[in-house]
């Protein structure tokens, strides 16, 4: 099961993605989520780029 949890409030979006779809779609709704979400990523490290002093954009790895 993907679990995608969204939170909204007072000017923040946070946005979290865990899980994976299992065997009963050989991976293709677990590649469809992730490839949603790292093209939005992709996007917004774009936009940051552009846009340097209006944007902000901050990755963690854990």
């Amino acid at each position: 099961m993907i679990h995608v949890r969204a939170r909204l409030g007072a000017g923040l979006t946070s946005l979290e993605v865990t899980g994976h779809e299992g065997h009963v779609q050989d991976g293709r709704v677990c590649a469809a989520v992730s490839a949603i979400t790292q093209t939005a990523l992709l996007g917004l490290q774009e936009i940051a780029r552009q846009y340097p002093d209006l944007v902000s954009i901050t990755i963690t790895e854990e």
